[in-house]
């Protein structure tokens, strides 16, 4: 067992579901911390009568609703205007692409709330921008609690099932989080090339514009 397993199994024997229910909603939090290893562990649990099945599902669920309300609240805080601003500083970075990401986000938003509760990393992130367009309340908080109980049911009935393999589960969603999380690197990467090589250079000048040594007529 590594640090986190037992930290997290020690919450579990301590406060039981309610447990479960806190480190879901710190992985929700802190994206590192390992879902992969709550979910089919609150199932373990259960399968050995540490706690029962139903409540583990309820409090992992809770846990996830309340994680993504806290990072919803923070992109709610930090707003369109502070977003933008940010957003202008960074490197390589153009109000442009805000504005494309921000359409597509309020085209698009309620498929990638729901849907991505289901992917790495994406399913705690997810929450930002929806807080930051002010998604309607209820449909965040209703997308989050359908999206975050199919994803925590079948990871701790995975878990429940397995009994004492239930790290088997483990080993199979850290593969998947490793695709997701190489896949957004090399997504990363590709925006970074295309945009260092659409950047005029320092001896390029802009399409329309004179050079210094010719009249502006000619």
């Amino acid at each position: 067992m590594t640090a986190a397993p037992q930290w997290i199994n020690g919450l579990m024997d301590t406060l039981g579901a309610p447990g479960a229910g806190i480190a879901i909603a710190l992985e929700n939090l802190f994206p590192p911390l390992p879902s992969e290893v709550i979910l089919p562990l609150a199932g373990f649990a259960a399968s050995t009568g540490q706690m029962n099945l139903w409540a583990a599902l309820l409090w992992t669920t809770a846990g996830s609703v309340v994680g993504a309300l806290a990072l919803y609240g923070v992109g709610a805080l930090l707003g369109r205007d502070r977003t933008v601003a940010i957003a202008a500083r960074l490197p390589l970075v153009k109000v442009s692409d805000i504005e494309k990401t921000e359409a597509w986000f309020l085209k698009h938003g309620t498929k990638a709330v729901f849907f991505g509760r289901m992917i790495p990393i994406f399913r705690s992130l997810i929450s930002v921008p929806a807080g930051v367009e002010r998604m309607p309340l209820p449909v965040f908080l209703g997308l989050t609690t359908l999206g975050s109980a199919i994803w925590n049911t079948v990871f701790v009935l995975a878990g429940y099932a397995l009994g004492d393999n239930w790290a088997q589960v483990t080993d199979m969603v850290s593969a998947y989080s490793k695709v997701v999380l190489v896949a957004a690197v090399l997504a990363l990467a590709a925006f970074v090339v295309v945009r260092l090589l659409r950047r005029p250079g320092p001896g390029r000048r802009r399409s329309g514009t004179p050079r210094e040594s010719e009249p502006a007529g000619r």
